[in-house]
Order: structure tokens, then sequence, then C-alpha cells
């Protein structure tokens, strides 16, 4: 099929960077025939990320199925703010949102700093495919070897320890293989109760793109999240904070005091995912990129727990 003839047929659909789509189309068909019934899918509103099996995610091709959450350009934020806590250059200004954050991507720009020999333990929960928690992990890498001298010892301790949990098995099976590369772990279970109970008080950053969206919006959502999404990954309970609040009152067990949660949230729900973090001793700020509709609330839990109320 000659590509000006596909681009045609993806912009009746209705896809709006048809042309691109169309390379990536012609890139992964091995066939005319298989080019054929991707180009069928695609007009049906199977998204393409599903129909390829990878998502573009921070310069990086992740692995995605048929049936898994496709990571979104905005969770690229969410990255970017983990890695400024672990590069200990995140300043707290409580209650407030920080502005100015820049356009531009920052995951290679600034090296991380590490105190001692310490890997930083970080937990991706809600992974769905694990996108987030494979990015960061490969980004910590990539600025410790720029700014180390590639000694044996500091290539032991490189990147970070990562874990990863979802509640449904297809995404941990998708996860597994993205994190796979930085040695990550992959737990299916509900929320912290997938995970090892070795792993209560080390954690040092939660990143979490767990579901917000209010149950009553998601029949307005675009149909290739609508249909083909999973409802799990999306819905957030009436208000969208459900998951928030189980996050904010299970974390403060799992993590080291000082440790920091990440939650992916909206410019609507920030407020309210604030004082949710507060409410449970968090110090917590929110940052917000409008350019890609980003918003992530930071909370540093400042209190700790004493041993026998783990």
């Amino acid at each position: 099929m000659p590509e000006g003839m596909l681009v045609a047929a993806l912009r009746h659909a209705g896809c709006v960077f048809a042309e691109e789509e169309a390379a990536i189309l012609l890139e992964a068909a091995a066939s005319t025939a298989e080019l054929a019934d991707m180009l069928a899918r695609r007009v049906q509103g199977q998204p393409l990320e599903h129909i390829v099996g990878w998502a573009q995610f921070c310069g990086l091709r992740m692995r995605v199925v048929p049936g898994v959450f496709v990571p979104r350009r905005r969770s690229e934020f969410l990255v970017e703010r983990a890695l400024a806590v672990l590069s200990a250059d995140d300043l707290l200004v409580a209650g407030r949102p920080v502005s100015h954050v820049p356009q531009q991507s920052t995951l290679a720009s600034t090296p991380t700093q590490r105190i001692g020999s310490h890997r930083p333990v970080v937990l991706d929960l809600c992974c769905g495919s694990g996108a987030v928690g494979a990015a960061l992990a490969h980004a910590v890498e990539q600025q410790e070897s720029a700014g180390s001298a590639g000694s044996a010892e500091s290539a032991a301790r490189a990147g970070c320890e990562l874990h990863a949990c979802d509640i449904d098995s297809a995404a941990v099976a998708c996860a597994a293989a993205n994190i796979a590369v930085v040695h990550g772990k992959a737990y299916c279970g509900d929320l912290f109760a997938a995970l090892p109970e070795s792993l209560c008080g080390r954690i040092d950053l939660i990143v979490a793109n767990a579901p917000y969206v209010p149950s009553g919006a998601i029949a307005f959502l675009p149909a290739e999240a609508r249909i083909y999404e999973p409802h799990a990954a999306l819905n957030g309970g009436a208000d969208g904070l459900e998951v928030h609040r189980r996050i904010a009152a299970e974390a403060p067990r799992w993590l080291r005091t000082g440790g920091t949660l990440l939650l992916e949230s909206s410019a609507r729900q920030a407020r309210e995912s604030q004082r949710i973090l507060s409410a449970h001793g968090f110090e917590v700020s929110w940052r917000r990129r409008e350019e890609s509709d980003a918003t992530v609330v930071t909370g540093h839990l400042v209190n700790a727990f004493l041993p026998g109320e783990r």
C-alpha cells in the first residue's frame, strides 16, 4: 500500500498525526497483508501502541500489549520529578505549585547525587506497563554513567533498586519485560499487598500513576481509552481520588523516614490530593506543566514509624 493512501486512510479516520502513524505502521508491518490488518484495527479505533506492540516514552520503546494501559506523554513529567528527587535538587514549597518548570525534558541534564554507597530503593506503584519505573531507572543509570569515572565499584552500585507492582496480571507481565533490562522486580497484587515484607520501611521513593479519573467521567473519555484500556487503570472512584487515599494511608509504613511519594494527578484534583497526603504526615507540594497537561503532587515523609508500628 502506498504511503500516501495509508496517510489518507488514517486522516479520514480522524488520526491527528496521520503521517507519523503511517511511518510507524510501515516500519512495524512485515507484509502487505499485515499492514492492511494493522490499518483496519487503527481505523476501528484501537490504540496505535497496542497494534504495534510498543509505546514511545521518555525516548525509549516500552512494550505494550492489548488490554494494558498505554503510558501517556504527560507521565514523562512524573519521571522528571522523580529524577529531581533522587538528584536531591527538589525544593519543597509547601502548599503551592512551583511555577516556571522548563518545557524541555531534563532527564539527561543533571547527574544524580548519591550519599555514600546507598542505592535508592524505588517503587513504581500501579505500574501498568512499568514505563515510569523503567524510564526512571534508565535515566539514573545514564546520569551516573556520565558523571562517574567508570570504576568497577561505581558500576556495581549504579542505578536504583527498582520494584513495580500492579493489580492486573497482564500489566505485570508487560512491566516485567520492560524493567528486566534495569534488573527490576515486578509483583502482582492490590497496591502494597503485592510487595514482600522485606521492603517495609526501606523504600526511598514511590512513584504512582494511580487511577484518578472520576467514575462518572469515564463515559466521556476518548474511545481509545474507554473501549480498549482496562477501566481498573482509569477508575478512581466517585471523585477520582479513592486510590490516592489508600496510597496515602499505606505508604508511610513502606517508606523510610525522609522518603518521598509522587502522585500523578490533575490540576483540578491537586489541592485535594495535597490535603490527603498532609493528613498522613507528608509535607506536600505540587508542580504543573501546562503544555503536556501534567500535574504531580509530591509528599515528603517527615515522621518516622516506631519499629512496632510498621
